[in-house]
């Protein structure tokens, strides 16, 4: 089992040892260092800390350990039980908390849950951040403040209409056209939190929906990382009840994959790309995505006249080079649109009301949609690490036998080539090395990412 400790926050699995999975020992002793973390930026003062959960079956047991260690370290609690990443992220700038807590592990398995840690901007903490609170973990000479001082649940309440409502005022975001067109959309949540808001949504915006794997039990119907080999149930329901458009998301719902009206994938990749051209039809601005996104992105931003940007992957480093930049509209190609108009985080709510605004502007069907833009094609593979494979020495290896060509080595390595790309990883959220390549069809993508997966294989001499 696994415990991994990274910019994307506490992770593991579990049950088994502490130290080694994520128990309940260790969640006091991360919670714990995370508070001293936001005390120390706030001067010592008194904390309010926001927490939310998705619906994983371990997520009640978590949440109640943190919300007791928070207040055994001082902190108010403001708790927004069930609610998704974006919706606690929007739930500390609302409130304007010192920080907050998401307890979910998105898209990895059920046996997985993670603490998710927030500034006071309702953004994940950067790698500096990250590292003063694993440090502070690792000094266990903790002093918890007397009975007097300890803190109150200052506040229980369901943010997710809130939430809805936040997203639909939007100015970008076409209520009344939407409204009127009457979409009839078929809703697979993965039987997390996303049941319950997403429909919502839709339906505020009248939508008809349907909805596949929507109860917030924890059980999940399938893999709930949203690819194309999980989808396949949604695809046939698509197409049985002729509906426009299929709806996706993870289960903390962060993450938004679009199915066609003939049950083929919109691409999770070309989610942000849609929305990104949406934004950019009424006005040049800038747009930034990470390393393992599509060129689609690059190409729709230039045709409009602005400027894109790529970043290390991970949503904190997304949002800074957005900021630097400037951007207008972001994300990664795992389908995470980031819209600043609103807040500075990933969320598959805007995503949603913002490509139903656009789709109705353009009066097309999604296949159509999809085929206005530029046909790249993913091939997301990984490789599974054990003790013989050293990432560093593979990683350097490659980037000496392909010196000659446009390489970029700010998170693992990434080779452009001229018609199609490489990039090579470790992953902050599971222990493998991801492997993605993208290209002009799926056959030479695959090609692409098998040859380096051999390469790999043979620098670690598992050939």
């Amino acid at each position: 089992m696994t415990l991994i400790k990274s910019i994307s926050g506490i992770r593991g699995t579990i049950g088994g040892a502490q130290g080694d999975n994520l128990t309940p020992i260790d969640i006091v002793k991360f919670t714990t260092a995370y508070v001293r973390f936001i005390s120390e930026k706030n001067g010592g003062k008194k904390l309010t800390i926001v927490v939310g959960r998705d619906a994983r079956i371990s997520g009640e047991m978590v949440g109640d350990i943190i919300e007791g260690t928070l207040l055994g370290c001082g902190a108010n609690v403001i708790n927004v039980g069930l609610c998704t990443t974006p919706g606690t992220e929007m739930a500390v700038i609302t409130h304007k908390a010192d920080g907050g807590i998401i307890i979910t592990a998105s898209h990895n398995p059920k046996q997985w849950n993670a603490l998710k840690l927030l500034n006071e901007k309702g953004e994940f903490l950067n790698d500096a951040e990250g590292k003063r609170v694993l440090a502070l973990a690792e000094d266990e000479a903790f002093d918890f403040p007397e009975v007097d001082a300890i803190g109150k649940v200052i506040l229980r309440e369901d943010f997710n209409e809130r939430h809805i409502k936040q997203v639909l005022a939007l100015d970008m975001v076409n209520v009344e056209a939407v409204r009127k067109r009457g979409f009839k959309v078929v809703v697979d949540a993965v039987n997390s939190i996303g049941g319950v808001v997403i429909p919502a949504l839709l339906r505020e915006l009248g939508c008809e929906v349907i909805e596949l794997n929507c109860t917030p039990n924890g059980e999940f119907a399938h893999n709930p990382e949203p690819l194309p080999e999980h989808l396949t149930e949604i695809s046939e329901v698509i197409r049985r009840e002729k509906a426009d458009l299929g709806v996706v998301v993870d289960p903390d719902v962060d993450r938004l994959a679009l199915v066609n009206e003939d049950g083929t994938m919109f691409g999770e990749e070309y989610t942000l790309v849609a929305v990104a051209d949406y934004i950019l039809s009424r006005g040049v601005g800038n747009t930034v995505s990470n390393l393992s996104s599509s060129r689609a992105l690059r190409d729709v931003t230039e045709a409009r006249g602005g400027e894109y940007a790529a970043s290390a992957v991970g949503e904190v480093n997304v949002v800074t080079k957005m900021k630097e930049t400037g951007a207008v509209i972001g994300g990664e190609g795992n389908g995470g649109v980031i819209y600043p108009a609103l807040h500075y985080g990933r969320d598959a709510l805007v995503g949603v009301a913002l490509f139903l605004s656009y789709l109705v502007e353009k009066g097309c069907k999604m296949t159509e949609l999809k085929a206005s833009y530029p046909a790249y094609f993913a091939s997301k593979n990984k490789i599974q690490l054990t003790p013989a494979i050293d990432v560093d020495k593979v990683l350097v290896e490659i980037k000496t036998r392909y010196a000659g060509e446009n390489v970029n080595d700010i998170d693992g390595v990434k080779i452009d080539f001229a018609e199609n790309w490489v990039h090579l990883r470790k992953s902050n959220t599971e222990p493998i090395i991801r492997v993605y390549t993208e290209a002009k069809s799926t056959a030479e993508a695959d090609a692409l990412a098998q040859k380096f997966i051999a390469e790999i294989s043979a620098i670690c001499g598992l050939n």
